[in-house]
Formats: C-alpha cells, sequence, structure tokens
C-alpha cells in the first residue's frame, strides 16, 4: 500500500550529538507515540510477551494498515537503523512488484521530508519478502518515489527472531542517486489486503545510532 503519501512531514524533534535514537521502544511499553494509518480493514497491533520480552505484535487477516511515527531524524548524525523482527508465516501466490501483489507479512518504512516540494517525499521499504531473494532491490509499484529492499527473502527462518541493521544513508544514496532530505516518519506494517491472506509478525525495538 502507498504509505508514503499518508507520511508528509508534521512536526519532529531535533537531536545534536546524539548516539542512538529510541523510535519504537517497545520493550519498555512505549507506544503513545505511535498512530494508525488504514487502507482498508485494520491489522491488529498490540503490545505482548514473547520470549521474556515486550514486543509489538501485528496480526493481519486480510487487512493492511500501518503505525507511524513522526520523528526527525539526521542520517549524518546517525545513519545506522536496528530493528528485530520475527514472522509466523509467509505469503503465497502473488507477485510483491505488482499492485495486486503488494503484501508482506512485516515491512518497516523509513519517510524522508521534501520540505515545501512535498512531491519529493522519499520513502525506503525494508520487507521481509515472501517471494524474492534477501538483498532484492525494486521500484514501490504505487509509487516512483518508493523503494523496496528485501532484507529477508524465502523460507527458512519463520518463528525465529532476527536482529537487522541497515546504513540508511548508505541505501537512500544508492537508491535515489542523491543526498537525502531529513527523516521525517518511521512506520511499520504488516498488510495482507490484497492477498487475502493471513500473517502475523513481531517487531521488536527500533533506533537509530551513529557509525
Amino acid at each position: 500500500m502507498a504509505l508514503i503519501a499518508a507520511l508528509l512531514p508534521c512536526s519532529g524533534i531535533a537531536f545534536a550529538e546524539v548516539k542512538r535514537i529510541e523510535v519504537g521502544h517497545f520493550s519498555a511499553g512505549q507506544l503513545d507515540q505511535w498512530h494508525t494509518k488504514a487502507f482498508a480493514t485494520k491489522t491488529d497491533y498490540q503490545l505482548v510477551v514473547d520470549d521474556g520480552q515486550q514486543v509489538l505484535l501485528a496480526d493481519s487477516q486480510a487487512s493492511a494498515s500501518g503505525l507511524f511515527r513522526e520523528i526527525a531524524i539526521d542520517l549524518k548524525q546517525t545513519p545506522l537503523l536496528s530493528w528485530s523482527w520475527k514472522v509466523d508465516n509467509l505469503l503465497s501466490g502473488h507477485n510483491e512488484r505488482s499492485k495486486a501483489g503488494d503484501d508482506y507479512p512485516a515491512r518497516l518504512y523509513v519517510v524522508f521530508s521534501g520540505g515545501l516540494m512535498f512531491w519529493r517525499t522519499r520513502a525506503i521499504n525494508y520487507v521481509w519478502s515472501s517471494n524474492q531473494p534477501a538483498g532484492s532491490e525494486w521500484p514501490n509499484a504505487f509509487t516512483s518515489n518508493a523503494r523496496m529492499i528485501a532484507v529477508r527473502g524465502g523460507h527458512g527462518l519463520q518463528g525465529q527472531w532476527v536482529q537487522e541493521q541497515r546504513d540508511v544513508l548508505a541505501d537512500y544514496r544508492r537508491l535515489f542517486g542523491e543526498e537525502p532530505g531529513e527523516i521525517a516518519a518511521v512506520a511499520l506494517m504488516t498488510d495482507t489486503d490484497n492477498t487475502g491472506l493471513r500473517a502475523r509478525a513481531w517487531y521488536g525495538d527500533i533506533w537509530f545510532s551513529a557509525d
């Protein structure tokens, strides 16, 4: 779904000389700064305890809604994005590169401000892909201003927690061929409205850090 269109910059927090910026501190039970954006029937998001740790559980049944947090991040200060996630199952019988198949058991968005030039708002989607190989990159099916990166792909890791880290500054430069604006928001979504299937995913803490 075209979540990028709903996440234009409205407000933010300025940081200076910060080593680590907490974006999703789910382990501390913090969810009040996250807001819902629905495109179809809502995915159910709730804080639960898994393996002794408080995390965010997403349960999607032919639904599509995301959670987003507006937050200003300067990638020159903190370019590394870290998070953990786990999926219960993958989706089958669809083409993720098409509008009809743009469903993922887990995805994490980073949305970049275009400033007054709102049409230059960009987004990177880090996804747990059901049928694209890990490391694959492709344009979002709904907008040329967003790019997809399959951080995980294929079978073999369902039911296992996986820790991720991405150099978002390097990813942006490679994908868009320019310097990024300030990050305006971070979002996550588990969606299955196109396939009509069910997916469950768990998200651990999300943060940015320095080199």
